[in-house]
């Protein structure tokens, strides 16, 4: 039984996988990853606009000279006020050889939203993207957010997940914590036969 469900989650992994796209701006050598069936409404040298059923994202491209944080987190605020948005949050994104900043918030028609400022470490770049997504997508735009990336081979970030490996001091020191930690005592009633 555990093996079938191995298998199973193993090729619900691998199709999830391969139910992405993925896009390149040569010019910048960016790189990003967004799911499938996918309808560009607006392609252009700076600008770049894509949208599903559930969600619609756009990317603006600016040139960071002048930019400081203060400067960036007020055009967000000024971004997400032209939006009507409301019950704002405004946070900090991570996303390989980028420094993000971000604001997300709540739409007038219910829908939620993030604007993402990703500026460039290797270029003197700003990537905006502007993502208006329903309610249960959150995950699905956090890992669009996640996969850009600024590289020659064309390939998005991924994240690599660590394990850590325990020593053999570290496994024995807690065989010890946990014989040293008194055992709860059993009530004295009598015992039933189930």
């Amino acid at each position: 039984m555990a093996r079938k469900l191995t298998l199973w989650l193993a090729l619900m992994l691998t199709s999830i996988a391969m139910q992405a796209s993925v896009y390149t701006w040569s010019q910048y050598n960016l790189n990003f990853e967004v799911p499938n069936d996918g309808f560009v409404t607006y392609s252009t040298n700076t600008r770049f606009e894509i949208q599903w059923d559930e969600m619609v994202m756009t990317i603006q491209l600016y040139n960071k000279e002048k930019s400081d944080d203060k400067f960036l987190k007020e055009n967000l605020q000024r971004k997400a006020l032209g939006y009507n948005m409301y019950d704002l949050k405004e946070g900090k994104s991570k996303v390989k050889g980028f420094k993000g900043l971000n604001i997300a918030g709540t739409m007038p028609d219910g829908s939620r939203a993030i604007i993402v400022d990703l500026i460039s470490k290797k270029q003197n770049l700003i990537v905006e993207i502007t993502i208006n997504y329903l309610y249960g997508n959150r995950e699905v735009v956090d890992d669009i957010i996640k996969s850009f990336a600024e590289n020659k081979n064309q390939q998005p970030n991924h994240e690599k997940k660590r394990q850590r490996i325990q020593t053999k001091e570290e496994a024995d020191k807690q065989k010890q914590q946990e014989k040293q930690k008194p055992q709860p005592k059993r009530d004295e009633g009598p015992l039933y036969d189930a």
